[in-house]
């Protein structure tokens, strides 16, 4: 997200662990191949910030729903490994 790796996983992990939340709405977006079900695609708030003036903090935090307050806003998140393989740059997950 704006030039920052966010979640690195092995490609079974987006199936079956939690995700960091750009991720998620990411995956969600992704319309399903059944004209039946209906398709409501997330929505971030906000627009996203300029690339030329990253948001301090965790980069995500201003579009995020789960954002706390100051911590997502003050101080840039470590790119952690949460499980075998499956790296995450999120303080909440």
């Amino acid at each position: 997200y704006l030039g920052k790796i966010v979640d690195l996983a092995p490609r079974e992990a987006f199936a079956r662990e939690r995700l960091h939340p750009y991720t998620e709405a990411l995956l969600a977006a992704v319309p399903l191949p059944d004209p039946e079900r209906p398709f409501n695609p997330p929505q971030l708030k906000g627009d996203p910030p300029s690339p030329l003036h990253l948001p301090s903090g965790c980069p995500f935090h201003p579009r995020c729903p789960e954002a706390q307050f100051p911590l997502c806003a003050e101080t840039p998140p470590a790119f952690r490994e949460i499980s075998p393989g499956h790296w995450l740059s999120c303080h909440l997950r």
